[in-house]
């Protein structure tokens, strides 16, 4: 895939940056806290960040295999092959090499892709997308050419127009989706084809935010009244129940599910950050339902995952993990695991988070420092450990997604 419309950006050129964000942001690991490689597993690792630092723990006892020196506060998303973390840092999107899958030891590396206020990061059909809020710039390459100490792979560019806090995906077929904002707002997406010509527009997703995919490759952004799905090049706007206002901006999806399981918030003014309702949309029906979760079964946007059966599970501020099935729109089962919790007082402040691989989900609880594994077939609390950090960001990178 080739986009004409791409300013092809020059490896010489990123690799120069990576080399500047080498030196701005060292990295070192910890030799007093980073295991021997002799007893490193060959197994998902999980990635932390704390305040000053990445750490990379062995998935199945949550020891310590490398700790690194990093900013006060970095985001982690997944690269989607399986190993890799995107680290997002002041020069732009950092690659953590976990190492998952291997006995070799994880290196933060200076594998750097600049980005002038890096913001999402959308894994899809063999790609990884990577969006630029200071400039609205999307940068584009083939995840599997992000190989171990092979530096930049090529990447293809697509400069934004007005900056903006925004997402973009490509699409199988090369069809990209961008959204559309500036510095005062945003208000929906663009549709353009391979070669760059604009084939639709929608302004009518006032604060769009966040994407998800779903099974058949329908893309859904949130809007401050609904949401808006793109499916096989026809747009359709989904009004929330509640109006003016009524957040759907965060969708938890899975690619062999139809079901989009969103967060849901309808009162603009709310103080905190916990929430107390999800939505429900079936794309292809075109339907979007608002499901009351139960008292005590309050969340944020980091408390969400999709897992087994494609169902949604979701750390609540009771401490429970709740199990919700999208289909029938109820929650199915509870399972205690960390200690109730308040919501945090800025969004980026350490509060419990949820992630999953395979049939175990992972569960932080920053009031103890400390790390949960979950089976999710049993509902049972398999391992934990206190930790000498507060966790803050993380993922478990598992073998396969």
């Amino acid at each position: 895939m080739r986009y004409n419309h791409v300013r092809r950006t020059s490896i010489t050129a990123l690799a120069l940056a990576a080399v500047a964000a080498s030196a701005a942001c060292s990295s070192g690991t910890t030799p007093d806290t980073t295991t021997s490689s002799a007893a490193i597993a060959a197994g998902p690792r999980i990635a932390v960040s704390y305040a000053g630092g990445l750490r990379v723990l062995d998935a199945g006892t949550f020891e310590t295999v490398a700790d690194f020196d990093s900013e006060e506060y970095t985001r982690l998303n997944l690269s989607g092959d399986s190993r890799n973390v995107m680290v997002t840092t002041s020069e732009g999107f950092r690659v953590l090499d976990t190492a998952a899958g291997t006995t070799e030891e994880p290196e933060l590396t200076d594998t750097v892709f600049s980005a002038d206020k890096p913001g999402h990061v959308v894994r899809h059909a063999g790609k990884t997308i990577l969006y630029a809020d200071g400039t609205s710039d999307t940068t584009i390459f083939d995840t599997a050419a992000l190989e171990p100490a092979d530096g930049l792979p090529e990447t293809d560019s697509i400069p934004g127009v007005d900056a903006h806090h925004g997402v973009s995906i490509v699409l199988e077929d090369g069809t990209f989706l961008t959204t559309v904002g500036n510095s005062n707002g945003r208000s929906g997406i663009e549709v353009r084809d391979a070669s760059g010509a604009v084939l639709d527009k929608n302004d009518q997703c006032p604060g769009v935010h966040g994407e998800g995919t779903v099974e058949g490759e329908i893309v859904v952004f949130g809007c401050e009244n609904g949401a808006l799905i793109y499916d096989k090049g026809e747009m359709t706007k989904l009004d929330a129940p509640d109006q003016p206002y009524g957040r759907m901006g965060n969708a938890y999806v899975s690619e062999s599910s139809p079901l989009i399981v969103g967060d849901y918030k309808d009162d603009a003014d709310a103080e905190g950050y916990l929430l107390g309702a999800v939505t429900v949309i079936d794309p292809v029906a075109k339907t979007l339902d608002v499901v009351k979760l139960p008292d005590g079964a309050e969340y944020t946007w980091r408390g969400v995952a999709r897992g087994p059966g494609d169902l949604a599970y979701i750390i609540a501020s009771d401490g429970a993990v709740h199990v919700f099935d999208p289909e029938t729109k109820a929650v199915t089962a509870s399972y205690p695991v960390i200690g109730a919790w308040e919501s945090p007082a800025e969004s980026q402040d350490a509060h419990p988070g949820i992630s999953i691989a395979g049939n175990t989900a992972y569960v932080t609880e920053p009031a103890t420092n400390s790390i949960h594994a979950v089976d999710l077939t049993t509902g049972d609390v398999t391992e934990s450990k206190q930790l000498d950090i507060t966790p803050n960001e993380f993922v478990a990178v598992a073998l396969s997604k």
